[in-house]
């Protein structure tokens, strides 16, 4: 645990810092654009999404599920792997390069894809922002693609920290355009092209400085990369054979996502949409992040090593302890921000009846959140082995149960739409979860169900009476016309506070039950305090 633990520490410290930082940077935005019922908002939230959903393709499609694989695999080369890393940085690049110019001048057919039932009028706004957001893409792929090499040498931290400097970036100047302009600004037809620039610039400007910060840590990976355009000889053939089932996957779940996004166009400015359920997502992934990313990414690296050896024995270990531990804190997360829903949510609104609406939405999304965290590691598992074509399989039924729920959310009352999208996709996951779980049996005879799942059964009996206890300081607080939903400031307050009652209660049951895995929490909660 100790190598491990470090790391995980490492990235979940850097993780929490940039999450909270983060939270503050919509915060921001929300005074600058609103959020339930803005036209505005939702048109910056679909134009900000075009380089992150191109970049998913990026990121999740080839980096993680291949790139990682392989250059442990090639740091046993004579060379030490530096020349396959340089062939394949420069290949990037390219792509990179390419693809950004592509997206930009489509920027236009893009918002339409992903929202056609906006108004001219913030189709026309959504649009602008599209121009200056959709450059991003290169500098979200150049970190990507520099932070996983990273992490392929056992170099964590700047890949976590780095996003620091974007939010910092971003939340200066979006303070800069609430200091000019006022907020929130959610009309449409109240933007002029110089607001248009401060907001969608400050964005695009946080994920250049976020890049430029991963390329001076670079030296500490003991690479010198050089351009290399001899694309042959390394195997980067086996990469697209690999990538090519996994860009399949991903682009099934982008389309998955287009029909999302077209269903919450619908309802935008009359109830939640685009930018509630961007912001519901951003507290779903707040645990999500600290803890599922910052161990899963370590561990997904010692799950290489294992699988590249031939060592199932040890992968199935690492299976069953990653999710143990994992489990743990996720049950947990769940109950608190359950608890805690119509606080955490008023957060990111401007009225205590727009928390109360986006409350349902964050709900729902919470429905998977134990399931996704179980997803995580299993899906690892078969990239270890350098199976994409299964993970393609599973993902495309979750991709169909979510465009058919999205679908069948437009029948519910309109404040309730977003919230359905978000229901089933919380259901989709469940439905992944099980067929994963499935194929990695038959690949690897038993992957140790027996050896997590009861722990994950105890969490949850732990975590129950903790939540009623968090939902019981809610209501004592006077629940929805109470002091937690006067102002997003009192919204964080109420949600720490429901949090740490909570914990509290979910803490002093494990410690009664003599819960194993507290002892390994405690120690990384440990080291995230000293890192700090």
């Amino acid at each position: 645990m100790s190598s491990i633990g470090r790391a995980s520490t490492l990235i979940a410290a850097g993780t929490l810092v940039s999450r909270l930082t983060g939270f503050l940077r919509s915060v921001v935005l929300v005074a600058a654009v609103g959020a339930v019922g803005s036209r505005a908002a939702d048109a910056f939230t679909v134009a900000n999404q075009l380089p992150n959903n191109l970049y998913a393709i990026i990121s999740t499609g080839l980096l993680t599920a291949v790139v990682v694989p392989q250059i442990v695999q090639a740091a046993s080369h004579a060379d030490g792997g530096r020349a396959f890393i340089s062939k394949l940085f420069t290949l990037g690049t390219v792509a990179l390069v390419v693809t950004t110019a592509i997206g930009t001048i489509a920027a236009p057919l893009l918002v339409q894809l992903y929202a056609s039932q906006f108004t001219p009028e913030q189709f026309a706004l959504a649009t602008a922002f599209a121009y200056w957001c959709i450059p991003q893409l290169l500098f979200y792929g150049l970190y990507a693609l520099l932070g996983e090499i990273l992490n392929a040498r056992r170099v964590y931290g700047p890949f976590t920290w780095a996003p620091i400097a974007n939010n910092i970036v971003s939340i200066a100047g979006f303070g800069a355009f609430i200091a000019i302009f006022g907020g929130p600004v959610t009309e449409v037809t109240d933007w002029t092209p110089t607001m248009i620039a401060l907001l969608a610039g400050t964005a695009t400007l946080g994920i250049v400085v976020q890049a430029v910060v991963l390329m001076v840590f670079w030296v500490r990976s003991g690479l010198h990369l050089r351009p290399d355009f001899a694309w042959r000889g390394v195997g980067l053939r086996n990469i697209g054979r690999l990538a090519g089932w996994t860009f399949l996957m991903v682009v099934v779940g982008q389309i998955a996502g287009i029909v999302q996004s077209q269903v919450m166009s619908v309802v935008s400015g009359e109830a939640p949409a685009a930018t509630v359920a961007a912001n519901a997502w951003l507290l779903y992934m707040l645990p999500f992040s600290v803890f599922v990313l910052s161990i899963g990414t370590t561990y997904f690296t010692q799950l290489s090593e294992h699988a590249a050896a031939g060592r199932d024995e040890d992968v199935r270990a690492d299976i069953a302890r990653s999710i143990r531990l994992l489990g743990l804190f996720m049950v947990i997360s769940t109950a608190v921000l359950a608890a805690a829903a119509v606080p955490a949510s008023r957060i990111f609104t401007t009225t205590a009846d727009g928390a109360v609406d986006a409350s349902w939405v964050l709900l729902a999304f919470l429905i998977g959140l134990i399931p996704q965290t179980v997803l995580f590691i299993i899906g690892r598992v078969f990239y270890a082995y350098n199976d994409t074509r299964t993970p393609f399989l599973f993902t495309l039924v979750q991709a169909g149960i979510v465009m058919i729920t999205a679908a069948l959310a437009l029948n519910l009352p309109t404040a309730f739409v977003t919230a359905g999208i978000a229901l089933g996709q919380s259901l989709a996951v469940c439905v992944q979860l099980a067929l994963a779980t499935w194929f990695l049996r038959r690949r690897l005879s038993r992957i140790g169900i027996r050896r997590w799942m009861p722990s994950l059964a105890l969490f949850a009996a732990a975590a129950v009476p903790a939540g009623i206890v968090g939902w019981g300081v809610y209501l004592l607080s006077g629940a929805d016309t109470g002091w937690m939903v006067e102002s997003q400031l009192t919204g964080a307050l109420g949600s720490a506070l429901i949090g740490i009652v909570a914990l509290a209660v979910y803490v002093g049951i494990l410690a009664l039950l003599r819960v194993p895995e507290l002892a390994t929490a405690w120690q990384t909660v440990r080291r995230l305090i000293s890192r700090r």
